[in-house]
């Protein structure tokens, strides 16, 4: 039982959420983590939460818990 992802264009076709996490989730432009879940994006750009966006020079993000 196969299931498809349709993303910037794309489409993925995948036979478990495993596998569709591992091809799709971004990786931290800073700590180099799979994000699974909430991450922040600034800029084009993507991090795993505010401390790694911070560390990168992004100015005014926090995180929302």
């Amino acid at each position: 039982m196969s299931f498809e992802v349709h993303a910037q264009g794309a489409v993925h076709v995948f036979d478990c959420f495993a596998c569709a996490i591992h091809r799709m989730a971004p990786i931290c432009e800073h700590c180099r983590v799979q994000i699974i879940g909430q991450g922040v994006e600034v800029g084009g750009q993507w991090f795993c939460g505010a401390h790694c966006a911070r560390s990168e020079g992004k100015a005014g993000i926090i995180d929302k818990v």
